[in-house]
């Protein structure tokens, strides 16, 4: 059974096209932009421009469909009207939609075969309507733990209401669409056991919804994967000139738990640490807070400098209030970083093992976790050697995990 894979964005390095490619799966790839290094987009970006990430080597030969003209002129169009926050990301999703399903009904509606429309979650109603009235499967790739992690988000933001200035929560007609996408789901995919709960705990049939683990392959620190382990060591004894360097990266938001990490900064204020902020910005006023610590801002940065500070940190932290998954618990594996997580996310850690598992993601359990590895770099140095890409995260394990999910598809629609 072949496979129509929509993706808006470059989510998770395109790795469920890729692993359908690899099982000969992959019928076609529609997705917003495509910029390989050899277009003349791609050179005119340049090769440290966002865009410049929309494209993968592994799919060069694959059927891809793109929608590069359009998106320019709905962004063009969209900063003129002056869109932004939740009318601008409705948009684009309908706008998204609209590109997918003209494509669908002008080049695919004479295929002689019944393929699976697999779409991810908030642009996928269109494209479900189409595919059901061609008699398609259709597989949801659900991207969060919906409903429920906006309720999480909200109290969050009504607790530190200083750092939630600006926070929305999603428009009524954003869930009432997603609702619509999850009846016309034949099956919904998500990333770990805490969104599959979260899903239920909002109505969602238990039976529904299949847990597949995110992949993750380093290919550009593959070659360099064991010297880094082995470069990577610690100090007898931090202090304040050689401190413990506590890498977050990624969305800098309430969401993530940014707020409790800097409530731990202010309780570890004297102590040899020092927390490195790596990403976008989302949270009111945090790097303005002057009684946060030893905090530093480095803002959004490209993937090769990402490789930087996983290179040079002691330790990866994330205490997210709540993650489909979490794909940079992965990212600091390929590293070998020890990481400290909360357990709202996927189950990549194992507690003792290769890092910490927070009991609860608050200011006093981070700074008691950053305070045990301040206490003992030999344990530390027992977290880093174990801490690796383990294959159930793989795109292999992807491939296997997809073909097996398309086979009961498949099998249903026999039956």
């Amino acid at each position: 059974m072949k496979w129509l894979c929509c993706q808006l964005g470059a989510r998770e390095h395109y790795a469920i096209p890729r692993a359908l490619l690899r099982g000969d799966l992959l019928a076609y790839l529609l997705t917003d932009a495509w910029v390989p290094p050899s277009s003349l987009l791609g050179k005119i970006c340049g090769r440290e421009s966002n865009l410049a990430e929309r494209f993968h080597g592994e799919l060069r030969d694959a059927r891809v469909k793109a929608f590069n003209s359009s998106l320019i002129l709905f962004e063009t169009l969209a900063r003129a009207r002056r869109l932004s926050g939740w009318a601008k990301i409705i948009a684009r999703n309908g706008w998204f939609q609209h590109k997918v399903v003209s494509f669908l009904r002008s080049q695919l509606s004479a295929i002689d075969y019944q393929p699976i429309l697999l779409s991810y979650s908030y642009t996928a109603l269109e494209p479900f309507r189409y595919a059901k009235a061609q008699g398609w499967k259709t597989l949801l790739v659900q991207i969060d733990p919906g409903p429920e992690e906006e309720a999480i988000v909200a109290e969050e933001a009504a607790r530190v209401r200083e750092l939630a200035a600006g926070w929305q929560p999603a428009p009524t007609e954003y869930w009432a669409l997603w609702r619509e996408e999850c009846k016309l789901a034949d099956r919904i995919v998500v990333n770990s056991e805490w969104s599959r709960e979260a899903l239920v705990r909002r109505g969602i049939p238990r039976d529904k919804i299949s847990v597949i683990p995110v992949a993750y392959e380093a290919r550009e620190v593959r070659g360099q994967t064991s010297e880094i382990r082995r470069a990577r060591s610690y100090p007898a004894r931090f202090t304040q000139e050689r401190p413990l360097r506590i890498l977050f990266l990624g969305l800098i938001n309430l969401r993530k738990g940014v707020a409790r990490l800097l409530e731990a900064a202010r309780i570890l204020r004297d102590e040899p640490v020092e927390f490195w902020m790596v990403g976008p910005l989302e949270t009111a006023h945090a790097s303005t807070i002057g009684n946060a610590g030893r905090v530093k801002w480095f803002g959004p940065v490209t993937r090769n400098e990402a490789t930087e500070f996983y290179r040079d940190a002691d330790v990866f932290i994330l205490p997210t209030l709540s993650d489909g998954f979490a794909i940079t618990q992965l990212e600091a594996q390929a590293h070998g970083l020890p990481v400290i997580v909360s357990k709202f996310c996927g189950k990549v850690v194992e507690n003792g093992l290769d890092g910490m598992v927070l009991e609860e993601p608050t200011g006093a359990c981070i700074a008691a976790a950053v305070r045990d590895c301040i206490a003992d770099s030999d344990r530390l140095q027992k977290l880093a050697a174990a801490s690796r890409l383990r294959d159930e995260f793989t795109i292999e394990a992807l491939a296997k995990r997809l073909q097996k999910l398309g086979g009961a598809l498949e099998n249903s629609s026999h039956q």
